[in-house]
């Protein structure tokens, strides 16, 4: 059996440290596990529930899509102004109207060398994750 882990970055900015820990990650990986990376976060549009009906926006639906293909999402994010960045939160708003985290194995990774950086986001994705 093949798992599936979707690998998403909880920074927009080019070059991040977390990105170049989601493409180790992607490099490192072996059988029988693959990745997938979600690089959509920085088009996603700003979450309207409104919007979240039976046809969400075309990137919420490849988001969706990519949640439900993957056996476990796998997150790394830093931490703005002492909260998850915007972004990220913004993402994980646009998985609520969906069912396809739900159940899901969800893992983050802080890769500070503080492990108290990061803190109140990874606490803030326990508690919205959970």
């Amino acid at each position: 059996m093949v798992h599936s882990i979707l690998l998403i970055c909880g920074s927009v900015r080019v070059g991040s440290v977390n990105a170049a820990v989601i493409a180790t990650v992607a490099d490192l990986v072996r059988t029988p596990f693959v990745t997938a990376t979600y690089d959509g976060i920085d088009g996603l549009p700003h979450f309207n529930p409104d919007l979240d009906h039976d046809a969400p926006p075309l990137k919420v639906k490849e988001l969706r899509a990519a949640i439900r293909d993957a056996s476990a999402p796998l997150i790394s994010t830093p931490e703005y102004a002492g909260a998850m960045p915007g972004a990220l939160k913004n993402l994980l708003e646009w998985t609520i109207g969906g069912v396809e985290i739900a159940d899901k194995p969800t893992g983050w990774i802080n890769p500070s060398t503080n492990p108290l950086r990061a803190e109140k986001t990874y606490a803030s994705l326990a508690t919205v994750l959970g």
